[in-house]
């Protein structure tokens, strides 16, 4: 792949056919995604020349936009395409995020609320963005919900929903955890704040069954396939939080990260079990192509 002589700049961004540095204006205040939140995105890594799953976020980020309402107007296999372009304008020395987007820039016709399917518009950003540590983190149960499908676009990647996730985080942080585990508007777990969860117990791993209320993950998928591929019990059922302080281990799947661990759950501690520490090993192995007998 031929790398990109442009000046060097630790953000590109792909809009209306023509890569821009640094972050571009995009969205004024009369577009209807500044107001009316018309917006869906997706998150896909590149690391050590790789991009795990890039083809399946790229379909994703186009679901998202009908789900919200908008018109896909490119292909997932012209996003994927454009963001190995992107990949040859960084110097390969750290990760990156890439972020597919679309928006809406007007209301329909005869309602300024719904969006204008026809006014989409698409950009793809890619920025470094080191991967996250795999040593552990806090967690604490939060006090907000997931909302229903009923209730909001939960069938879409949207920005809408991170204030939601924003406002856990913070209220967490300010009683001292990093992240937190979230209930749907039933009391179910689903998942933390920003990634999917698992917990072992008796050697089963368990994760939430996906209700719609919460983003069911790429990264969680690709886990649970491959540890069952390794001979693991892997269930996807209702959880409760009793059943997460219950557990012998607990760990959480998402893109940034892929595989982290919990060290605490309000007031009980857990050591990185030897479940986690095969799941991040399988997940690494397979995005590196590797097999056990290679490493």
């Amino acid at each position: 792949m031929a790398v990109d002589t442009s000046p060097r700049s630790t953000t590109w961004t792909h809009v209306d056919g023509e890569w821009l540095p640094g972050n571009p204006p995009l969205i004024g205040p009369t577009s209807h995604a500044m107001w009316l939140g018309s917006t869906v995105f997706d998150g896909a890594r590149w690391f050590d020349g790789i991009a795990p799953d890039l083809d399946l976020h790229c379909q994703r980020v186009n679901r998202s936009a009908l789900a919200m309402g908008l018109k896909p107007v490119k292909s997932a296999e012209e996003i994927a395409a454009l963001a190995w372009e992107g990949v040859g304008k960084f110097d390969g020395a750290t990760a990156i995020y890439i972020k597919p987007m679309y928006w809406g820039e007007h209301g329909s016709p005869g309602s300024i609320v719904s969006v204008d399917a026809d006014s989409t518009r698409f950009a793809l950003c890619l920025f470094e963005a080191p991967m996250g540590a795999h040593a552990g983190t806090s967690l604490t149960v939060s006090p907000y919900r997931r909302p229903s499908p009923e209730t909001a676009m939960t069938e879409a990647k949207t920005g809408s929903l991170y204030p939601n996730s924003g406002r856990m985080i913070a209220e967490a942080r300010s009683r001292g955890f990093d992240n937190a585990l979230v209930r749907d508007l039933n009391g179910n777990v689903v998942e933390t704040a920003s990634s999917n969860v698992f917990l072992v117990r008796d050697g089963v791993v368990m994760t939430p069954a996906a209700n719609r209320t919460f983003l069911a993950g790429i990264t969680r998928a690709r886990v649970i396939g491959l540890l069952r591929k390794a001979g693991f019990d892997v269930v996807e059922a209702t959880l409760s939080v009793e059943d997460f302080l219950a557990a012998d281990e607990i760990f959480t799947t998402g893109n940034y990260s892929k595989v982290v661990g919990v060290t605490r759950l309000d007031d009980r501690d857990f050591q990185e079990g030897p479940v986690t520490r095969k799941a991040l090993e399988l997940y690494m192995n397979w995005a590196h192509g590797r097999t056990e007998s290679e490493e």
